[in-house]
């Protein structure tokens, strides 16, 4: 997998880009297409840091989650729990719609069939 880690008016620490790749490295573990993920991370003059991460799967497949807060390694934590969530759901609907089995007037007449039981 494909790691790239990005600053924006700040500067990356070797702590910083050990802690987000540790914490992406894990992404693969949930949607195993997943070749590269890229953070970025963005600080302004308020004092406020900005983490995007992004991550791009087989067949076009991208995955973007943004948090803002005062901490860079708090924000890490947050959007890799987002895309973690965002991955789950997407493998959940993937699954679903391969193995949907049977028609739905089949599902009908079936729980009819219990019901009178």
């Amino acid at each position: 997998m494909l790691f790239t880690i990005t600053g924006k008016h700040i500067e990356i620490t070797d702590a910083l880009r050990e802690h987000a790749e540790e914490k992406t490295s894990k992404l693969p573990r949930y949607y195993s297409s997943i070749n590269q993920v890229e953070v970025v991370i963005d600080g302004n003059d308020a004092g406020n840091i900005s983490v995007e991460v992004i991550a791009r799967g087989e067949h076009s497949k991208i995955f973007i989650v943004t948090e803002t807060g005062e901490d860079a390694y708090k924000c890490i934590d947050i959007a890799v729990h987002k895309i973690e969530r965002q991955i789950k759901r997407k493998k959940t609907k993937e699954r679903d719609n391969k193995h949907a089995g049977g028609s739905a007037q089949e599902k009908i007449d079936k729980s009819v069939e219990e019901s009178e039981l």
